[in-house]
């Protein structure tokens, strides 16, 4: 079945490319018509007995069985290309017989001056044959009675109909069919590379596993010599060790990140936190005595426990965006060379909107269209934006924003209205992702005229706008910008309702909670917060994630979170080869993704499913259900 479907779309895909229009339509009706989806032997029957016999096409009867011929050329086929060879000639005599039933003498000269020469060269016994246009009652003559009789023309028909029954329920493949071999080759080498990747992970976890007991040695062996020094400081010293808790300075800082508290003014000179950090459960805390630091980490998580896991490995170069349809059948990714791919990861699925997109520009951001699976929207670092309908696999828009907004940074379509909004910016000179944006531009764009409805405000010369979100009736906006702050807009006046600063440093991701009571935002500083919009300002919940999000990942690329269908799980980019998964609300535990081997570029999770999908830098697509 598979294979059929792959050969009908490359048919499909040549007339296409040719522009036959006219066969494009005959095919697309007997496709529509067809009841079955396997090798209709009785079709081809009717095709040869009658169409091609009665109707004289002898040059079209002799190019079908030249076509079967091509498909026996092989060795090891001579017996089913013997049998092949002796139909022919059956058939061929039936042409002869056929015609002189009718009374078209002129129908068999015509047939041996076509085919005279490559009769005799195949078969001598064709000899007699040359003669019967010109005997009189040829099917009294004893030598060809036998073929003008109703059992010789049944026994044709049934034994045609055997072999072609044979060779096509599995016995011979067909030329077309080929394409069958070539996808059983790509399944096994998508096997293998599953089972590479699979004892890559593993290999890498046992990496991981040394690197952590190294890593705890070393801390131990530091935290020993520096009790040591400070043991003999104060002994020198004369003073007493009473009251004073050496080892605190070394204790896990889960106690004091969960009550919102830094470690004890005694023991820690140097960890100070901003004062919306309440309630992190910090990933580092820094300690400072006598003018040494001793790193303090939170517990490793543990890895996800997996269903299943498919990966994609259609790019070459990293991936920027990878995004979930609004039915999550189809995937959409696209790497920093300017290519898209449109993609299933469930081979039951159709994978009629498959397709691989060039836009000549890199690839900042993608968004789905959010009440079906049609429109793709491709957002590029030159202010392109491509609307894709992935049921005619063309661009039905090219858009371009204005010039002194260049870099397209977000797209989000409204999951109501058919409109969307771009997040663009200005260029500047700078050394991480965000110095690098200017100024911005908020744009609400129609998707029937294609043409820009409004400019919602922000001030003047406002910072660039990094991320943007609706909620769920698509009436309220949600954007975050490089200073910090969030921004709120009513997207039926068309103007900002609120605002807020969230964090101390540029907030690169945003979207809302599952109630639409709260939002989430991930800033540079790594820390996330999950904001009340009941109470402006209030932090409901809160990680600090900087040991996968560190400010150095924010020198090529923005980092980005993503919330589960149930609202429990948040997913966040990386800048190690695993990603976190957080729990949210009245859950203590996090979980670590299987490891890509680079940084994870792209998160996404599915719309109804625990499935989730990552793009890493290491030029690959990984989908993954949890148990």
């Amino acid at each position: 079945m598979e294979n059929l479907q792959y050969a009908e779309e490359l048919v499909r895909e040549f007339l296409v490319f040719r522009g036959f229009t006219s066969t494009l339509q005959a095919y697309e009706a007997e496709l529509s018509t067809e009841i079955g989806r396997s090798f209709e032997v009785d079709k081809i029957l009717d095709l040869v007995f009658s169409v091609y016999i009665p109707k004289y096409q002898l040059d079209r009867l002799l190019s079908l069985f030249s076509f079967f011929k091509q498909c026996f050329t092989s060795p090891t086929d001579t017996v089913h290309y013997t049998a092949l060879v002796k139909l022919e000639q059956s058939i061929l005599r039936y042409y002869v017989v056929s015609a002189l039933k009718s009374g078209r003498q002129e129908k068999v000269v015509e047939f041996f001056s076509a085919s005279g020469n490559y009769l005799m060269q195949n078969r001598e016994d064709w000899l007699p044959w040359f003669a019967i246009p010109y005997i009189k009652n040829p099917g009294l003559d004893p030598q060809f009675r036998m073929y003008f009789s109703k059992e010789w023309s049944d026994t044709l028909v049934l034994s045609f109909r055997n072999f072609l029954s044979g060779i096509f329920s599995g016995t011979r493949i067909p030329a077309l069919m080929k394409i069958s071999t070539e996808k059983n080759t790509i399944k096994c080498l998508k096997s293998d590379i599953k089972q590479l990747n699979s004892k890559l992970s593993e290999l890498q976890a046992l990496l991981e596993v040394k690197e952590d007991e190294l890593s705890s040695l070393k801390r131990n062996d530091s935290s020993a010599e520096f009790r040591h020094k400070n043991l003999l400081k104060t002994t020198t010293a004369g003073s007493s060790l009473e009251g004073q808790n050496i080892s605190g300075v070394y204790e896990e800082s889960s106690t004091s990140s969960r009550t919102g508290q830094g470690l004890d003014s005694q023991t820690s000179s140097s960890a100070k936190s901003s004062t919306r950090d309440g309630e992190l459960h910090g990933s580092f805390q820094m300690s400072n005595a006598d003018d040494e630091q001793v790193l303090v980490t939170e517990e490793d998580f543990p890895e996800v426990k997996v269903g299943f896991q498919e990966t994609f490995l259609g790019h070459n170069s990293s991936i920027s965006s990878c995004r979930f349809s609004a039915s999550g059948t189809n995937i959409a990714s696209s790497s920093t060379d300017g290519t898209v791919r449109i993609w299933t990861y469930d081979s039951s699925t159709p994978s009629s909107k498959n397709a691989t997109i060039y836009c000549g520009a890199e690839v900042s951001t993608l968004s789905w269209e959010c009440r079906s699976d049609r429109l793709l929207l491709i957002g590029t670092a030159n202010g392109g934006i491509k609307a894709w309908n992935a049921d005619a696999k063309r661009v039905v828009c090219d858009l371009s924003t204005s010039k002194d907004f260049p870099s397209v940074l977000d797209l989000k379509c409204s999951p109501v209205d058919p409109v969307f909004v771009s997040a663009a910016a200005s260029r500047r000179h700078g050394s991480t992702i965000f110095d690098r944006t200017g100024f911005a531009s908020l744009t609400v764009w129609h998707m029937k005229t294609w043409k820009p409805l409004t400019v919602l405000p922000l001030g003047e010369d406002p910072p660039a706008i990094t991320s943007v979100c609706f909620n769920h009736n698509g009436k309220i906006l949600a954007a975050s910008a490089t200073d910090g702050m969030i921004h709120m807009f009513d997207m039926s006046a068309g103007l900002q309702i609120t605002g807020w600063p969230a964090h101390d440093s540029p907030v690169s991701s945003v979207l809302f909670g599952p109630a639409e009571t709260s939002i989430f935002s991930l800033g540079a500083d790594g820390k996330i917060f999950e904001w009340s919009l009941h109470n402006q300002g209030q932090i409901l919940w809160s990680r600090d994630c900087s040991r996968f999000c560190n400010p150095e990942s924010f020198s090529k690329r923005m980092h980005e979170v993503a919330l589960d269908s149930n609202g429990k799980r948040l997913l966040a980019t990386s800048g190690l080869v695993r990603a976190p998964i957080y729990q949210v609300q009245g859950h203590e535990s996090g979980l670590r993704t299987l490891p890509h081997s680079a940084p994870v570029t792209s998160v996404d999770w599915h719309p109804t499913l625990p499935i989730y999908v990552t793009g890493s830098a290491d030029h690959s697509v990984r989908v993954t259900s949890i148990l």
